[in-house]
Formats: C-alpha cells, sequence, structure tokens
C-alpha cells in the first residue's frame, strides 16, 4: 500500500473554482445543527446548560437558593480550601491514613469553585458586551466630533 506525504485535496474545492467571477455560484452552506449529534462517539447537544453539580454526581457545599450572594460563597470556599490545605500538612506528618481523604476534600472544594465561576460567565459575557459596545460608540462619537470640529476650523462647517 503506497502512502504519500500530503494526501490529495478533497473534492470540494472545485465547487468554487468561479467563485471570483461568480459569487452566487458557491454552495450554500450547511444549516446549523439543532439538538444533539454525536461526534467521535460521544453525543453533545447545541444546548448550552451548565449541568448542576448534583448531574454530575458531585455533592454541592453552596446552597441552591437563586439569589445566590456568589461573591460570599466563593469567599467562603477559598477560607475552606486554605483551611484544608493546612490540615492537610498536618495530617501527612500525624495521621497519614486520612491523606486520602482530605485530598478527596479539597477536590469537592476544587470542584465546587469552579462550578460557581461557571455560573458567573453568562454573566460576564453580558457585562463584556455591554462594555465593549460602549466604549465602541464613545469612540466613534469623539471621532465624530473631533472630525467635525476639524472641519470647523477648516472653515467648511457652520454651526
Amino acid at each position: 500500500m503506497a502512502t504519500t506525504t500530503y494526501p490529495p485535496s478533497p473534492p470540494y474545492y472545485k465547487l468554487y473554482k468561479d467563485y471570483e467571477q461568480d459569487p452566487s455560484s458557491a454552495p450554500e452552506p450547511p444549516p446549523p445543527i439543532q439538538g444533539t449529534y454525536l461526534l467521535y462517539g460521544s453525543s453533545y447537544t447545541t444546548d448550552d446548560v451548565l449541568p448542576s453539580l448534583e448531574d454530575e454526581g458531585v455533592r454541592q457545599l453552596y446552597p441552591k437558593d437563586p439569589n445566590l450572594d456568589f461573591k460570599k460563597e466563593l469567599r467562603s470556599l477559598n477560607k475552606d480550601l486554605q483551611l484544608h490545605i493546612l490540615e492537610i500538612a498536618d495530617v501527612l506528618i500525624e495521621r497519614p491514613s486520612q491523606y486520602a481523604r482530605r485530598v478527596e476534600d479539597i477536590s469537592l472544594i476544587f470542584q465546587n469553585l469552579h462550578h460557581l465561576l461557571n455560573s458567573l460567565r453568562p454573566h460576564q459575557v453580558h457585562f463584556l458586551l455591554i462594555e465593549k459596545v460602549t466604549k465602541f460608540d464613545f469612540e466613534s462619537l469623539c471621532k465624530a466630533l473631533r472630525q467635525s470640529s476639524d472641519l470647523e476650523k477648516a472653515g467648511n462647517l457652520r454651526v
């Protein structure tokens, strides 16, 4: 069986040979995938929902309140993490048999911290977009004002 260093191109490129002369000759892109799809043997969904910790088989260390104070809970979990890391040094010296349980506790705290931070991602994106749009509008306004003041100085614009 012969192999080549560079395999031949897929035949799809032939569909675009007249694209520069006639852009409408290119085929339409495929429709977006909706629902569940299979990729490399694993099932995925297009629904962008963060699964709960219980769905992942992890015990949740913070309350299931819809009005959760993220800042307070993140600080609390961070303090717990610091305490557990200090305790693990003591456990290694005095009670090495409890080491595995302490590592599991630290892992649980990290998983809860990670889940809380991922819960904040939609809010982060929302405020980032607001900031970008506001900054863009402010910059375009400043640019327009500079141009109008330059025109006014040149005597081309009368106010």
